[in-house]
């Protein structure tokens, strides 16, 4: 039953992924597993192993905030699969985020990027926001990039752009941004226990226990695939661009008047203005989901046995204080979250799947570790 329903969706994928308008890169060695397609690359920053070496280095360096203090891998470290164990992210000047960092782990196949921006769809954009955003800041660079004097000065960087785009005569904000989006589009995620299960038929790579928890998470009335599906385990993943990807409200919080979340963070809304918007936003890969808690937007569910709560009761109710109110009644939830009942024994089946999807060589991976530090024998 359950390599059915993985075939079919990695059939929908297959047909996604071909019908992408960015074709992927073959000159990339990408190592992935048979059946496993390569992600779209955008013509303009093909990839190669040199831009993508060059990207690792910036994704490192602290010189690329303001003040030193932080690098791209402060809010995305790649032990927690590329996010970090803070709830809500933290900037390079003290300034406290409304959302935490998401994991960075297959962000290739994303068909839109961050929690609730429909509109941000490229990595070379994207990484941008970071760099330069100040609402909130984050790396708080200056927009006219004085900080690119320190880079040009760097004999490595000398070596490395020169490598990735050619003897410079100047580095560029541009140059920056395609090495980073390719090294981050480098961040694939296919070798865990459930990647052996399904694409090497390796029916000893997960546990019975494993095994009856995806059974569970593809049946009703749990439903969980109905927004974690696909190889990705996100429907905002591996889908076709030019199609809307889907934003969820799953009952976080229900204050009272218009709004019903916080001021702060209303979701899709900040975008769309549609009142129907409110408290939407991407349903994130499962994938390495063991090893990046606290979960939810704003880090509100500290543990897997958190959601699972959350979920069974169709929404989260907070008796007291200023975010009081009854998420099961939310009038924006999606539909699918209705509540279900589950045993102890249900329960620890269900986590022990979403453990198989831990990929512990992306997590030790060389090729993906800070090159500034000299690794200990």
């Amino acid at each position: 039953m359950t390599t059915r329903l993985f075939t079919c969706a990695v059939a929908l994928w297959l047909v996604a992924a071909a019908g992408s308008s960015l074709p992927a890169q073959d000159a990339y060695p990408w190592h992935l597993p048979t059946g496993f397609p390569p992600p779209p690359v955008p013509a303009d920053n093909p990839m190669s192993a040199a831009k993508v070496e060059l990207g690792r280095h910036l994704f490192y360096d602290r010189r690329l905030s303001a003040n030193g203090t932080q690098s791209c891998s402060t809010c995305h470290e790649q032990a927690r699969a590329f996010a970090d164990a803070r709830g809500h992210g933290l900037g390079s000047t003290g300034q406290l985020h409304p959302r935490g960092s998401m994991s960075l782990v297959n962000v290739a196949y994303a068909a839109t990027l961050t929690w609730a921006n429909p509109l941000q769809t490229r990595l070379e954009d994207q990484v941008l926001v970071p760099m330069y955003g100040d609402h909130p800041v984050e790396l708080g660079l200056g927009r006219d990039d004085q900080w690119l004097a320190t880079l040009v000065r760097d004999a490595t960087y000398q070596r490395l752009f020169a490598a990735a785009f050619g003897a410079p005569t100047s580095i560029t904000r541009d140059q920056v941004s395609k090495a980073l989006a390719s090294f981050e589009r480098s961040i694939v995620s296919a070798r865990s226990p459930y990647d052996r299960y399904h694409y090497d038929r390796d029916e000893s790579a997960i546990s019975d226990a494993a095994k009856r928890g995806e059974i569970l998470f593809h049946s009703r009335p749990l439903s969980c695939f109905t927004c974690h599906g696909g190889p990705h385990f996100s429907s905002a993943m591996g889908v076709r661009r030019s199609n809307p990807v889907e934003f969820h409200n799953t009952g976080l919080y229900n204050l009272p008047g218009m709004l019903s979340y916080p001021a702060s963070d209303t979701g899709l809304y900040e975008v769309t203005h549609d009142v129907t918007d409110i408290g939407k936003f991407k349903a994130p890969t499962l994938r390495n989901i063991a090893v990046t808690a606290p979960y939810m937007h704003d880090g509100s569910a500290a543990t897997l046995d958190d959601v699972i709560d959350h979920y069974a009761a169709g929404g989260r109710t907070i008796a007291a204080g200023p975010d009081r109110g009854v998420g099961h009644n939310q009038p924006n939830k999606s539909p699918s979250i209705r509540g279900f009942a589950i045993t102890l024994d249900q329960r620890a089946d269900l986590i022990a799947f979403l453990q198989s999807l831990t990929d512990e060589a992306l997590l030790h991976d060389r090729a993906f570790a800070n090159p500034w530090v000299t690794p200990s024998k």
